[in-house]
């Protein structure tokens, strides 16, 4: 399963891409927005860091506007994946954009229908909004369940499924499962994906109970050993 961070952030990105899980980035005009800046910079940015996928989302409202300007942005770098809406216009643009070798990311998928038309139009990704669902009272999880079923019984179609929308560890969880092909999140999730209080305090009780070994330094112990084995 690859791992995507949903941030314009460039700290947040660096950051996450240190500890070596980052596969991509996801941004969309609120998250470039909050952090302000150049978007095509911004962008240009991201993709220097993590060199994977990098979604940068169009927003003009007509498909002709939409294959300009992802043309001109997939432009920018190899790794930039072009962003599109899931309606009319965005499935038309899908269609001219994929059939140019551009990759694309289908956003704001809510249901099993819409999945099924974007990867018939040749979307490279579908990002289906789990969270988003549960907000109304709907099953998000059970969207990316059916996404994933439909996919598999025509792999010819070859989109792969971005859940997004990714609220709580709870929900990696439940996608991983579910068979997602991607989950995109922010860093706040993903740092907390790290942490548990057993790891905290078992890995302090270890160092508690290492500060009591006569020679705690482990570096000074192998340098001597190994200068020692080669005299």
């Amino acid at each position: 399963m690859k791992l995507f961070l949903d941030t314009a952030n460039l700290d947040e990105i660096r950051e996450a891409h240190s500890w070596g899980i980052i596969d991509g980035v996801t941004t969309n005009p609120s998250l470039i927005a909050k952090e302000g800046g150049d978007f095509v910079s911004v962008i240009a940015e991201i993709c220097e860091i993590v060199q994977g996928p990098v979604s940068a989302e169009t927003v003009s409202q007509e498909a002709a506007g939409m294959i300009r300007e992802g043309r001109l942005l997939a432009q920018v770098s190899e790794h930039v994946v072009v962003k599109v809406p899931l309606c009319r216009e965005g499935l038309k643009a899908t269609k001219a954009l994929s059939d140019d070798g551009i990759p694309v990311n289908v956003t704001l998928c809510f249901s099993a229908n819409q999945a099924l038309l974007a990867a018939k139009a040749g979307a490279t990704y579908i990002s289906p909004f789990l969270g988003r669902l549960d907000d109304v009272g709907q099953d998000g999880v059970e969207l990316i369940e059916q996404i994933v079923a439909i996919y598999a019984m025509y792999p010819a179609l070859g989109t792969e499924v971005l859940s997004a929308s990714v609220r709580h560890p709870r929900h990696m969880v439940q996608v991983a499962l579910a068979g997602s092909d991607v989950a995109t999140l922010p860093f706040k999730v993903l740092s907390k994906m790290v942490e548990h209080p057993l790891t905290e305090s078992g890995n302090a009780r270890f160092l508690k109970d290492w500060s009591t070994v006569p020679d705690p330094d482990v570096v000074g112990q192998v340098e001597r050993f190994l200068a020692a084995r080669k005299g």
